[in-house]
């Protein structure tokens, strides 16, 4: 095995991935056009951030395969739909197979919407609000190998957003969680520096227009 397979892992087409990208057939093509890429789409960003919330305590391959659930569920988690779910709302969740029936992550979900107004009446959209707690390039690794890659599970900017969501009333947004939550939406790139699209997902990081 080549030192650049040992970082990641070769697919059928011969390109390296991260190494998780090669765990189920879901996974490549998330990888490739999904985690890592910047969001600035409110809707999209509330999503992950509910979504990472139930992944809690298990896989996020599990979660992908239940995301249309989720999706049709949760309004396509349009918030202020998301916001109006009442105890019956909840009741008919925790009778639905396609997600994860678990009561604190359900009711978490339809709370943390209503949080989301607050933010926007402040800052102007979630994509304002989140995009603040990007990392600046000084406090990033030097290398994004497979041991580096790792050890980051949370981060000084996760731990200063979590802080930041509790303080504001959300529940479910531990750093972890919410480290997660940067990687998949491009706040930070995390893609391994063997992997095929890392330098595709730091373009589109280069070309992004923060937003204010």
């Amino acid at each position: 095995m080549s030192g650049t397979e040992q970082e990641g892992v070769r697919g059928a087409d011969g390109q390296v991935r991260c190494g998780w990208a090669g765990i189920a057939p879901e996974l490549e093509p998330y990888h490739d056009t999904e985690w890592g890429f910047p969001v600035v789409d409110d809707t999209r960003l509330f999503e992950k951030l509910c979504l990472e919330g139930f992944q809690s305590g298990l896989s996020w391959l599990t979660i992908l395969r239940k995301r249309e659930a989720f999706r049709e569920a949760f309004e396509g988690f349009d918030s202020e739909k998301v916001a109006r779910f009442t105890p019956k709302h909840v009741e008919k969740l925790l009778g639905n197979a396609g997600i994860i029936r678990h009561r604190g992550k359900i009711e978490s979900a339809i709370h943390n919407a209503k949080q989301v107004r607050a933010l926007r009446d402040e800052f102007g959209s979630l994509a304002a609000y989140f995009w603040r707690f990007e990392p600046g390039p000084q406090s990033r690794p030097a290398r994004m190998t497979r041991a580096v890659a790792a050890s980051l599970t949370q981060t000084p900017e996760s731990q200063a957003l979590a802080k930041d969501l509790k303080k504001r009333g959300w529940t479910f947004v531990g750093p972890t969680t919410v480290y997660a939550f940067m990687q998949a939406m491009g706040l930070v790139n995390d893609h391994l520096d063997a992997c095929c699209v890392r330098a595709e997902a730091e373009r589109r990081r280069d070309r992004l227009k923060r937003p204010k």
